[in-house]
């Protein structure tokens, strides 16, 4: 058995600094009328913390779960009773194709950029195309992130550099109600991606990566490839019950292959092609279709010219808006036929001598 290696983590916080921290969420001398009913509030919240309740709504997990005592978390359980259904329902033959368009910019018009991505117009394009196709488009625009009331995609905690079986599937890091992370959005996520047929992400590119929230969302989605659907096998999070699972042989199963996906990558001076050939190697990787070379595109709207006219640039770059129409038509096509059973990879079947 290999060693648990221990001594990176901070201290807790004392009961002054947890005041203070909890306080600086109430700066607006608006909350003044109402200190004593907060003061009451962050009592709670310092009992929570400091007894670590990082899930209070449990019960024991029940058939169909390795160890059916274990106390399991009521959110984590009603996540993973969605991806069930949602499973089911796509894998039906007779349910309707659905496509999921991914907008990856963070900015919109209701926040400081006070206009409207780029990005955004492209999902708008593409949802206009595969819908006059008929086909059941749904959009996850992660630019919410940045104007939507405390909505939250929290960062992953790295449980899968530990052992793979310490990933659950879905993620059950969060929420985590002792340390306030709470109302995270990958919950919703999750159902979305296991709910389609065809993926279709459109990003600009921020420094030569992906924007953040879409990071965020990458990320999280580390447990959909290898991923523990069964956290009573592990007992939460016993790292040594982890480690000693992955020892003895794990399968990685992959929770989302299967679907086809297409990319639109846009920029103005530099890094599109190699954030395209990022996100291509990531969903390859988790076991998605490609759909073709014409629906993996890179591209630079406004190329050294002004942020001032990029939409004005975007309005006259006729070809290009083409071109993304053409990454819709091109993943609905594969998935049509990968729902018919046309379409396989060349390696299906082969069994992988080293899985990860």
């Amino acid at each position: 058995m290999t060693s648990i290696r221990k001594g990176q983590a901070p201290a807790k916080l004392d009961r002054q600094q947890f005041r203070l921290t909890f306080q600086r969420s109430f700066a607006d001398p608006a909350f003044a009328r109402v200190r004593d009913a907060l003061a009451q509030v962050e009592q709670v919240a310092w009992e929570s913390y400091e007894a670590s309740r990082k899930a209070p709504q449990v019960r024991p997990a029940g058939p169909g779960f390795a160890d059916p005592a274990y106390e399991l978390s009521d959110e984590w359980r009603a996540t993973h009773e969605r991806l069930l259904q949602a499973e089911r329902v796509q894998k039906d033959p007779a349910t309707p194709t659905r496509l999921l368009l991914i907008n990856g910019a963070a900015r919109n018009d209701g926040t400081c950029p006070g206009e409207m991505s780029k990005s955004w117009r492209m999902t708008q394009w593409l949802r206009e195309t595969l819908q006059a196709d008929g086909q059941d488009v749904h959009i996850l625009d992660l630019s919410r992130l940045t104007s939507e009331y405390d909505l939250h995609i929290h960062p992953c905690k790295g449980c899968v550099s530990t052992a793979m079986p310490l990933c659950h599937w879905p993620c059950s890091c969060y929420p985590n109600h002792a340390m306030r992370q709470t109302n995270d959005w990958m919950a919703e996520i999750y159902e979305e991606w296991v709910s389609a047929h065809g993926i279709i992400i459109v990003t600009p590119v921020y420094w030569y990566q992906a924007p953040s929230p879409l990071k965020l969302m990458i990320d999280r989605l580390v447990c959909a490839d290898g991923g523990n659907p069964d956290p009573t096998t592990t007992h939460g999070k016993k790292a040594e019950e982890a480690k000693a699972l992955e020892l003895v042989g794990w399968p990685y199963p992959k929770h989302l292959a299967g679907r086809a996906y297409g990319l639109v990558v846009h920029g103005d001076v530099a890094g599109a092609e190699s954030l395209r050939r990022n996100l291509s190697d990531w969903l390859e990787w988790m076991g998605l279709i490609p759909s073709g070379g014409q629906a993996l595109l890179d591209r630079y709207v406004g190329y050294y010219e002004s942020y001032a006219e990029s939409h004005e640039g975007l309005d006259r770059a006729t070809a290009f808006q083409e071109e993304v129409r053409n990454v819709g038509r091109a993943v609905a096509a594969a998935v049509r036929r990968i729902r018919a059973g046309q379409l396989h990879e060349g390696d299906e079947g082969l069994t992988p001598p080293r899985p990860k």
